[in-house]
């Protein structure tokens, strides 16, 4: 015998290589389990980002609306909203806009930003309703808004 023999092939004809069916059914199990572990993180997260980016379009709209007010004297009125950062309202013959770059922007579940003038809770109140689009929430429900 040498270094090296070679084994014959078994003569059992059921004798193949490949995978049982119980070796399947473990690793689906184990692809599932990890998948019921990942999904939830990597969702939360994305409830997350969409509230980072609603934070940043709202700080982003009351840097314009400061500018408004510095150049024409007050904040838009709560009938002119945010449109009044894009095209001037008759009214207004000091308005030397557009404040924003492009049309207003709709919150990141897509619906219109809710602007009021005065405020309630400030000078102006500007905030996203959040996922559910209903006052109040906890979560990626809770409304995103400029005094928070």
């Amino acid at each position: 015998m040498g270094l090296f023999t070679r084994c014959a092939p078994s003569s059992s004809p059921r004798f193949q290589r490949g995978f049982t069916l119980l070796e399947l059914l473990v690793v689906l199990v184990v692809l599932g389990l990890l998948a019921g572990i990942v999904a939830p993180k990597y969702f939360s997260q994305l409830g997350r980002s969409q509230a980072k980016v609603a934070r940043a379009q709202i700080e982003g709209l009351s840097k314009a609306l400061d500018l408004y007010r510095l150049e024409v004297g007050h904040y838009p009125s709560s009938e002119q909203g945010l449109q009044a950062l894009v095209a001037a309202p008759p009214e207004e013959t000091r308005w030397t806009g557009p404040y924003l770059q492009k049309n207003v922007p709709q919150d990141p579940w897509g619906r219109n930003y809710v602007y009021r003038y005065p405020g309630e809770n400030g000078e102006y109140d500007l905030l996203s309703m959040g996922k559910d689009g209903q006052p109040g929430g906890e979560g990626e429900d809770a409304e995103v808004a400029s005094w928070q």
